[in-house]
């Protein structure tokens, strides 16, 4: 019995170790998305309050790549992203649509895009989140580019800076538009 009490502690020591071992080095930020590779989720959304056009997946499937991003007014994060994704449309030769997630008021979005400028090509208002779900969105921001097929080809979690802008998604977005 003594040699089990023993043994026991030493060997969920040594299994924690393990784990903490082969995960030494591992770029933590990167959280893979089962759904890179798959079509979009089928989605309809109304626009944002005094805009004409919300989004749906009809929009990712018109053979051009193009670029969700999810936002939401009450995300800090958000904020500091939001050059970035003015940069990204600017730059990118591509649609960039907006997901506004989550407001308790539409209006906010509104607001926010008002005050910080709207780069979308069209916003559509996901007021449940169940279309961010469907996306599996963590949280905002998160940033998905779609290919000409209407394939999610990469997912961004959190802010995008610029050296993600520069190294990864612009290259991502060139790459996918040659074919």
């Amino acid at each position: 019995m003594r040699f089990w009490i023993a043994v026991i502690p030493l060997v969920l020591f040594a299994a924690l170790a393990g784990i903490f071992l082969t995960n030494i080095g591992k770029d933590q930020s990167v959280i893979p998305s089962a759904l890179i590779g798959k079509p979009a989720p089928e989605f309809s959304l109304p626009p944002l309050p005094g805009r004409d056009k919300g989004i749906s997946r009809a929009d990712l499937t018109q053979g051009h790549v193009s670029v969700v991003n999810v936002f939401a007014s009450w995300c800090v994060p958000c904020r500091a992203e939001h050059p970035m994704i003015k940069r990204l449309a600017a730059e990118a030769g591509v649609p960039v649509y907006g997901l506004n997630y989550k407001e308790k008021d539409p209006q906010d979005g509104v607001n926010w895009l008002d005050e910080l400028g709207d780069p979308y090509t069209a916003v559509g208002m996901d007021i449940s989140g169940r279309t961010g779900i469907d996306f599996g969105v963590y949280g905002v921001p998160e940033t998905f580019i779609i290919d000409g097929d209407g394939k999610i080809a990469y997912k961004q979690v959190g802010p995008i800076d610029a050296e993600t802008l520069e190294n990864v998604l612009l290259p991502k977005i060139r790459e996918l538009k040659k074919g």
